[in-house]
């Protein structure tokens, strides 16, 4: 898979994803919950899609947070993949939003 232009990259973010940022050769963002159970479930429901994708993100948790960095690795760069992840990540964010 090939890397995509940083004017595809600023698009798509723009468009698509305007809480996350580029930063390198990937894309970042920050998710906050409510405690470190909503935290630790978000991050399991989203190993669950990474692994259908055969995509999975650099990422940590600290609490009630999880920073999330996404780049393809052998791509050198940000792909289709890590919008892709980045989208259902988002996906599956919005439902701790919802309650």
């Amino acid at each position: 898979m090939k890397a995509l232009t940083k004017e595809e990259v600023t698009g798509y973010l723009k468009n698509n994803l305007k809480d996350w940022t580029e930063e390198r050769a990937g894309i970042k963002r920050e998710f906050k919950f409510k405690n470190f159970i909503e935290a630790f479930s978000f991050m399991t429901a989203v190993a669950l899609e990474a692994e259908k994708l055969n995509h999975h993100p650099d990422w940590s948790n600290s609490y009630n947070r999880v920073n999330v960095a996404l780049t393809t690795h052998s791509a050198g760069g940000i792909t289709q993949n890590d919008f892709d992840l980045a989208n259902r990540m988002e996906l599956a964010y919005r439902s701790y939003q919802a309650s």
